[in-house]
């Protein structure tokens, strides 16, 4: 028994068991007792997670990849105290999942070979949901693997970078060659490690940060005092050098200092 992949699902079945368990061992100390994978598709990682964690929940939005994966790992053939509830599949859309309710306030690190279409919104609800998620590991397009982990001053920086980096402390792992899946991506891959700070919460208010990294980023060529002039800048705060900056040259502190000038400046 095999699944097809589906290409409005953006699946790529990982077939290298090497680069799985690398991907597995991503997962630092600290993100070892509670794993989300997302998309376990075939379970090439999952078997690997299973052999590493106390606590597996493996996600999956295809009918049929559950129906594989629920043949292949049975529970009953696990070897292991099904009390714990060390393995479940759940079926459903990890975007529409409420995560606080599904593992009831717990600490879960969440990892996978994450469906192209849908990384990046992956990222923003790990982001969101950040007070519960110390980790997140996985293998992304490597362009936009490149782009979370990327720092100021480069032209990939932007919206992504400094969101996660504000929260996350990231590294770019390896990269992985189209060859290894079936069918092979058009583009290589790349996993990182995100790592959730120490000090998580922002000194600014959480919302409005948002609003001027988004803002500043949807016209990315212009000076901030341009980009931003939908916020009221008085005069005076126009004058400050940061204004005459671009938002790829600055890093997620001054990101957070520029916040603060504008909440200062009465938004």
């Amino acid at each position: 028994m095999s699944v097809k992949a589906k290409k409005h699902l953006g699946q790529h079945f990982l077939k290298d068991e090497s680069i799985a368990k690398d991907i597995a061992d991503a997962l630092t100390e600290n993100g070892y007792n509670n794993v989300l994978e997302i998309g376990p598709g075939m379970g090439v990682l999952t078997k690997y997670l299973l052999q590493k964690t106390p606590k597996v929940t493996v996600m999956e939005l295809d009918r049929e990849s559950v129906a594989y994966l629920k043949d292949v790992f049975p529970v009953e053939q696990l070897n292991i105290d099904t009390s714990a509830e060390k393995f479940k599949i759940i079926e459903g859309d990890f975007l529409k999942q409420n995560l606080q309710s599904i593992f009831t306030d717990q600490q879960v690190a969440i990892i996978g070979n994450f469906p192209y279409n849908i990384s990046s919104q992956i990222v923003f609800k790990a982001i969101e949901n950040r007070a519960f998620v110390p980790e997140l590991s996985g293998m992304f397009q490597k362009e936009v693997a490149k782009r979370i982990a990327e720092k100021e001053g480069s032209k990939v920086y932007g919206i992504l970078s400094v969101l996660t980096q504000a929260f996350y402390d990231v590294e770019y792992l390896f990269t992985v060659p189209p060859t290894v899946f079936n069918p092979p991506p058009k583009v290589d891959s790349g996993v990182i490690r995100c790592i959730r700070k120490e000090n998580y919460t922002l000194p600014v208010d959480e919302k409005l940060f948002f609003r001027v990294v988004k803002t500043a980023f949807n016209q990315r060529r212009k000076m901030l005092r341009s980009s931003l002039k939908s916020f009221q800048l008085s005069d005076s705060l126009k004058e400050d050098p940061i204004f005459a900056k671009r938002p790829e040259q600055l890093s997620v502190s001054a990101f957070i200092l520029l916040t603060q000038k504008i909440a200062e400046n009465g938004i």
